[in-house]
């Protein structure tokens, strides 16, 4: 079954792939419902991410409220995945694999640590995961 296209890029992410949720039609990058107009005058939502970057056999765990603009400051080679939260659950991550941490916020990218990324990579592209959480920001 193939998706259908959207009647225009999508409002809010731009994207032109759609999917039926329900009998709505739907983003299928974000999830913004076709029809739905975003209001510009209010602030986007504030989505707390940890963010895991890779470089070399190293990653990061840091936290952004706005992770595009903290990772075009950082040098890396890949984003690895997003996980919803702010300050506490990257202090919880960073206790969590102290015995690999390789100083700051840089640890060995050990089986250990990409297991838990594998189980954070729940879509192939972690923007889109942002994506949707900020569709779902607004929405509320």
């Amino acid at each position: 079954m193939t998706s259908p296209p959207l009647p225009d890029p999508c409002l809010l992410c731009g994207r032109t792939d759609g999917r039926r949720l329900d009998a709505v039609l739907v983003c299928a990058w974000c999830g913004w419902r076709v029809g739905d107009v975003p209001d510009h005058d209010l602030p986007r939502p504030v989505i707390e991410v940890v963010y895991y970057i890779r470089y070399d056999r190293r990653v990061k765990i840091g936290t952004s409220r706005r992770p595009r603009q903290r990772l075009s400051s950082i040098r890396h080679d890949e984003l690895l995945a997003f996980e919803r939260g702010g300050r506490d659950l990257e202090q919880a991550r960073h206790r969590e694999f102290a015995a690999i941490r390789e100083g700051g916020e840089w640890f060995t990218l050990t089986p250990q640590l990409g297991a838990h990324i594998a189980t954070l990579q729940t879509v192939p592209d972690p923007w889109q995961l942002h994506a949707r959480w900020i569709a779902e920001g607004l929405w509320m």
